[in-house]
């Protein structure tokens, strides 16, 4: 009898744990694998310039549709820093900025959608310095060109998803569950016929 209990709960566990790690993975990995995010910018997040670039370049995972692109800056002054229409080329997308907006502080804000159709949105800053001022020593230069490598860790399109890691673990939880419940099962029967 008990050789028999074993057998029952490894085919239950067999046949239940299986299927819903698969089903919580197939419900997951396309949402993951089908995120859309910003890859590089240019200013870079953060960044100080000694003065406003000829433009905004944005860099995404994917391809990106020229109608469905849309990029402000705003100089800190509130007012509208771009000198153009933004502009598309494969996973990048331009904007011609006015170069002779003020110092100070800008935003760049945008919202893009991808050829497949994925949104994608997010803003984030950077600074230009009065021309008066000193320039930024070698390591702050060093510290914004590595900067615009990186999105920044808040913007919207940039953000990385758990869900994969979470449902894997979440996975695992339940084939735990499922083998407790069918070993509780198990003693039961056992219990119930006096072994």
């Amino acid at each position: 009898m008990n050789v028999t209990d074993r057998r029952a709960v490894r085919t239950a566990a067999r046949t239940l744990v299986a299927p819903a790690a698969l089903a919580v993975l197939a419900t997951t990995a396309p949402q993951a694998a089908a995120h859309t995010g910003l890859d590089t910018t240019s200013p870079g997040a953060g960044a100080t310039l000694a003065g406003l670039p000829p433009r905004v370049t944005l860099s995404f995972s994917d391809a990106m549709t020229q109608k469905y692109s849309k990029v402000a800056v705003t100089g800190p002054d509130g007012a509208s820093a771009v000198a153009g229409d933004p502009q598309v080329e494969g996973k990048t997308v331009s904007l011609p900025l006015d170069t002779g907006s003020p110092a100070g502080r800008y935003t760049v804000g945008y919202r893009v959608v991808s050829a497949d159709g994925h949104p994608v949105s997010g803003s984030y800053t950077f600074t230009v310095e009065e021309t008066g001022s000193p320039s930024p020593s070698p390591r702050a230069a060093e510290s914004a060109d590595a900067a615009a490598r990186q999105p920044e860790s808040g913007q919207a399109g940039g953000e990385s998803s758990d869900a994969g890691g979470t449902m894997l673990i979440g996975a695992g939880v339940l084939a735990v569950a499922v083998a407790a419940a069918g070993g509780f099962e198990a003693r039961r029967r056992r219990a119930g016929r006096g072994h």
